[in-house]
């Protein structure tokens, strides 16, 4: 199954384009018909399916106010999430406060402190942008009540 999902108003209209596009070549197709080609060009059976796999990709959602940690740059971090943003299901743009500011830099000459960490994230909390030993640049879960 693709892991970039379509939201469910995009399925739809990729549909009504699909519909569009078929009536204009003299192929009438019912919405439900359209519906159903969409799903299947994503990887399901059937429309109902990809409905289902829409609605469950990923976290509803991180929210402002929210107490975080993970890592930034391979160092561990706790924070509080000050704002969010949903690109598409299960993929947040998301900007942290951290509690103490992160050393960024592994130079031993040099330091360069970030207090508030900027980064988007996948449905598994970890950004797609890799250092270069492969980590994921910012890791991201939600941390647990005192």
């Amino acid at each position: 199954m693709n892991p970039e999902l379509p939201t469910m108003a995009e399925a739809k209209a990729l549909a009504k384009r699909l519909r569009q596009h078929l009536k204009d070549r003299g192929r009438v197709v019912s919405h439900a018909q359209a519906l159903e080609t969409i799903a299947h060009q994503h990887g399901y059976r059937d429309w109902n399916t990809l409905c289902a796999a829409i609605g469950q990709n990923g976290p509803d959602a991180w929210a402002p106010g929210q107490r975080v940690q993970g890592t930034y740059l391979s160092r561990p971090f706790e924070g509080t999430l000050i704002a969010s943003q949903r690109l598409r299901p299960g993929w947040f743009r998301v900007v942290i406060d951290l509690d103490e500011p992160v050393d960024v830099v592994t130079f031993d000459s040099f330091s360069n402190h970030r207090k508030r960490i900027r980064g988007t994230v996948g449905p598994d909390g970890h950004s797609r942008e890799r250092t270069s030993n492969g980590l994921p640049h910012l890791t991201l879960e939600a941390r647990a009540a005192p």
